[in-house]
């Protein structure tokens, strides 16, 4: 599904489906380079990480490994409800591997804060984060991010992964909501 299919819903097309494959691919590329000669295990964060993980995955051109975690620190609202909870767990263990976050999105930070520190102390080899959308005026808990996608402003989006209420995940744009929408 495109923005342009639903436009009405949105006030503005941050980027396009494109745009956002073309950075992907950036982005996949300094990974390959980072890790050459190595392991990596990525880890998805569910469910808002499928479509990045999914499509990084696919750009790298060096064999990797995929695991999955679901953690929640969010109910059907648009606020952080403040209590983070580990919903699936990993399948795989980690001690002594290099180890990819794979998020789509980092506003306060507070999730991944959390789930750094529980990765961390199963003791990996290497932890690193790789978000494709972040929200630096939104920030809350510093975490080291090394791999970026976009630097998005502090407003409602949706796209890519992204949802509102477990809507608009398919939508291949990244748009952001009109506050109608979700107030």
């Amino acid at each position: 599904m495109r923005a342009t299919d639903i436009g009405q819903d949105f006030e503005q097309v941050l980027y396009t489906s494109q745009q956002v494959q073309e950075r992907l691919t950036e982005v996949a590329a300094q990974i390959d380079a980072d890790y050459r000669g190595e392991d990596l295990l990525l880890v998805g964060v569910l469910n808002g990480a499928v479509m990045v993980m999914a499509d990084l995955s696919r750009l790298m051109k060096s064999h990797c490994e995929m695991d999955w975690m679901a953690i929640s620190s969010y109910g059907s609202g648009t606020q952080s409800s403040g209590v983070v909870r580990i919903l699936k767990d990993l399948t795989n263990d980690i001690h002594g591997r290099n180890v990819l976050v794979v998020e789509d999105i980092i506003d306060t930070g507070l999730t991944l804060s959390y789930l750094v520190s529980n990765l961390r102390s199963r003791e990996p080899k290497s932890l690193e984060i790789m978000t494709m959308f972040r929200k630096p005026e939104a920030i809350q808990n510093d975490v080291e991010v090394k791999y970026i996608g976009f630097d998005i402003p502090d407003e409602f989006v949706v796209g890519y992964g992204l949802d509102y209420a477990q809507r608009y995940r398919n939508l291949a744009d990244v748009a952001t909501l009109k506050p109608e929408i979700y107030r």
